[in-house]
């Protein structure tokens, strides 16, 4: 069975012979991953010279700030500081063909991984973005119409760069958008089913209309939505904090529906920094999430330093995974 297969069987709950693994070097990986290019022709309006952070513009416009004892960063300037600016804001050019030629070579090179194509997010992360997420938050209230003529304009796009994801041979594409505090929800449920469900109904819809699989990250408490997500058709939830929805939970909710790509917890569990501890969860995470014919891939997090987490810690949690992924046997596991 090629890495490809496994992964689809895992996330199709058909009965992979192992739990896929999803880790860095000197770990395996089943899956293939690719962005897409710079557009050639854009150039930052701004630079900036920084002493002990960084300070960028993305190609929407926003201005970004990072630390520096972590990868990512805020955007401290959104692109549209105005709705009055709407209407003659220029789209990015994310679906154009050339910027995927690059990750459809890359895909060749690698037939017998799982094909995963990036997105530059979805609606709500670009969005908040484009207007700062403390000034988003109010305009989905006070601004509703201009909030959805704006998230019909981004719907449109994604739906093109997904068409170029399938044109290049991804057999899935894989978006962060993060949607949850520690304790709840950005929006309230009921916002969310009003405002954001459609954009994911139709983003989805158009995917499985091409065959393409939809992969999506977020961080924080999301619970309340997790039964819509996998309704809708969401095949993999990446999730940094899985025990924060509760394993249990997550294995009944999204069983034959839903796979979870995570790591140990980054949160209550990895920053322990014990290892008898740690190894357990890794195993856990298997055998609750993995154990019902698949449904769960292993993986870690990128950014440790962010967390004071020394990499041995991490280490033995992608030991341990790539131990037991082998060991339990999923498709003997059907409950």
């Amino acid at each position: 069975m090629t890495s490809r297969e496994l992964v689809i069987k895992c996330i199709n709950y058909e009965g992979p012979e192992r739990c896929p693994w999803a880790l860095p070097e000197p770990y395996l990986s089943d899956i293939c991953s690719c962005g897409v290019t710079e557009d050639p022709d854009w150039k930052p309006w701004r630079t900036w010279e920084c002493e002990g952070y960084r300070q960028w513009e993305d190609e929407w416009h926003n201005v970004w700030k990072c630390l520096p004892n972590t990868k990512s960063g805020e955007v401290i300037e959104g692109a549209i500081k105005n709705w009055s600016d709407l209407d003659s804001y220029v789209m990015p050019r994310l679906d154009m063909p050339s910027r995927y030629e690059l990750a459809k070579g890359i895909f060749l090179q690698h037939p017998d991984l799982y094909h995963l194509g990036t997105l530059n997010g979805f609606p709500f992360a670009i969005m908040r973005y484009m207007r700062r997420i403390e000034e988003f938050l109010a305009d989905v209230l006070l601004y509703p119409d201009e909030v959805n003529a704006l998230q019909r304009r981004v719907v449109d796009l994604l739906k093109s760069c997904m068409s170029q994801w399938a044109k290049a041979g991804a057999d899935g594409v894989f978006f962060c958008e993060d949607w949850g505090t520690q304790e709840r929800l950005l929006v309230s449920p009921k916002t969310w089913h009003e405002m954001f469900e459609w954009g994911f109904r139709e983003l989805v819809g158009h995917a499985d209309s091409l065959g393409v699989t939809v992969w999506m990250h977020s961080c924080g408490y999301i619970k309340d939505i997790i039964p819509t997500l996998a309704d809708i058709g969401v095949k993999v939830l990446q999730l940094q904090q899985p025990t924060l929805s509760d394993l249990d939970f997550l294995a009944e909710t999204c069983k034959g529906k839903t796979a979870i790509w995570a790591p140990v917890d980054i949160q209550r569990d990895l920053p322990t920094g014990d290892e008898q501890h740690i190894r357990a969860k890794a195993r856990e995470l298997i055998d609750k999430l993995g154990s019902n014919g698949g449904g769960f891939i292993c993986s870690y997090y990128s950014d440790i330093e962010s967390l004071n987490v020394k990499p041995e810690w991490q280490d033995w949690a992608n030991d341990e995974f790539t131990k037991y992924a082998g060991s339990v046997n999923p498709a003997n596991k059907v409950k």
